[in-house]
């Protein structure tokens, strides 16, 4: 059974902190230079090795082997426009990855792409490439319906969760109506983990991206007993995470991307996976498609982070 409740960078939304990108840079310096070829990699081999996420609110493993939701639906249907590229039959090869080790394994050639919950921001940038932005992610407080907390400032004296290897808590503790404020920090070994620990009473509160709060709380044993609570701590661009410097394997992960926004597709898709039931519980995660999205998708863009902070 799907442990969303209890993998988004939002998994941001979702997200690696910025310290991240330095491990992932010394882990892919040990490891050997891959070249900047990926299309010609997979035509060659025959394979695409798609990093997807085990529980994220944009994709999720219903067990098996098989991976789905909104950024793993999206991902085959970009593998499906690369295999009309390059004329030739390619088989997914579905490659786990996590917060903490998504970067290094781009870097080092195990996975060709990753679409789960990565927020593109400058810090990655100088590691890895992004395509067009895909999903506008607002990171938000989980927490008990009857915890008292409904705000950033409720939060004094409490324990805050996050998952290890994202920018949650960092974002918090940048807040300007976080300065002075005081909590304790844990950590989730994954998103399922995180919330776990909320569900358990381990932590008062979880921050984290907002889709896979919805999608934890979705799948929870009791959804009417957890909120999201407070303003948006940030809001973050979710994007596809692409080999640095690969200029016409980006080019092409971003025409099928386009595509997919153009002809109605991808909307499509997002009404499937966010307002309609989905696997295995047949519940609806109920959050409509944000407007931050939609710009996103009428201007196709690979702005990071830090663009969309400035007023």
């Amino acid at each position: 059974m799907l442990v969303l409740a209890g993998c988004g960078q939002k998994d941001a939304g979702t997200s690696a902190p910025a310290s991240a990108a330095a491990d992932a840079g010394s882990a892919a310096a040990a490891a050997p230079a891959r070249a900047l070829d990926t299309l010609g990699k997979i035509k060659s081999s025959g394979v695409v090795n798609l990093g997807v996420r085990e529980s994220s609110g944009l994709g999720y493993t219903l067990g098996n082997g098989k991976y789905v939701g909104f950024h793993t639906e999206m991902a085959e249907r970009i593998v499906d426009d690369l295999k009309k590229e390059l004329g030739t039959e390619v088989k997914i090869n579905y490659q786990p990855i996590t917060s903490q080790n998504r970067i290094p394994l781009l870097q080092n050639g195990t996975i060709d792409f990753e679409c789960g919950s990565t927020t593109n921001n400058l810090a990655r940038q100088k590691d890895v490439d992004f395509a067009v932005t895909t999903y506008v992610e607002e990171v938000r407080i989980a927490t008990k319906a009857n915890s008292g907390i409904k705000g950033i400032a409720d939060l004094k004296g409490k324990t805050v969760v996050t998952t290890t290897g994202t920018t949650s808590v960092q974002t918090l503790r940048k807040n300007d109506r976080a300065q002075g404020l005081d909590f304790k920090e844990v950590m989730g070994k994954d998103h399922a983990d995180s919330f776990l620990m909320l569900e358990s009473g381990r932590a008062d509160a979880f921050v984290m991206d907002g889709s896979i709060l919805a999608a934890n709380i979705a799948k929870s044993k009791s959804p009417k007993d957890f909120v999201l609570v407070g303003d948006a701590l940030s809001v973050e661009p979710i994007a596809c995470m692409l080999p640095k410097g690969d200029t016409k394997f980006k080019e092409a992960v971003d025409n099928s991307i386009k595509r997919q926004i153009a002809d109605g597709s991808l909307a499509k898709l997002y009404d499937r996976w966010f307002l309609q039931p989905i696997p295995p519980a047949n519940v609806t995660i109920g959050l409509p498609l944000s407007q931050s999205t939609k710009d996103a998708w009428a201007n196709p863009n690979n702005k990071p982070m830090e663009d969309y902070a400035k007023k």
